[in-house]
């Protein structure tokens, strides 16, 4: 699986369980830490851990061993390593607080919201 397919697995299990305000980046030209970056929201600590444990079974059976995943207990934010894709699942006043986007965005790199994605050829 290349990272991009990888990267589309992600957003298809988020999508999956209502994940909410999806973006994907794309770091690979700020970063040796992975190519992609995706982030989304969940709606309570619950929805959260939901979002990252189906991220990881998804993964997983597609063939890709996730690296780690951290913050599951707590829920606030949880941190997938999937290698070349991290992904960020938040609750709003975490992702509001860190603004994630904003710092790699800041840095020049190319942000897709879904509705982007959809737009594209």
């Amino acid at each position: 699986m290349d990272k991009q397919q990888l990267c589309k697995l992600v957003v298809d299990a988020i999508d999956d369980l209502k994940g909410q305000d999806v973006v994907e980046l794309d770091v690979h030209t700020l970063t040796d830490v992975c190519d992609y970056m995706v982030i989304a929201s969940g709606r309570s600590g619950r929805h959260v851990r939901s979002l990252a444990q189906s991220i990881v079974a998804k993964a997983k059976a597609a063939g890709v061993q996730p690296m780690g995943m951290e913050g599951l207990d707590e829920g606030e934010w949880v941190l997938v390593d999937l290698c070349d894709v991290v992904v960020h699942v938040m609750q709003p006043e975490a992702r509001e607080y860190y603004q994630l986007e904003k710092l790699w965005s800041g840095l020049d790199a190319v942000a897709q919201s879904r509705d982007q994605r959809a737009s594209a050829p």
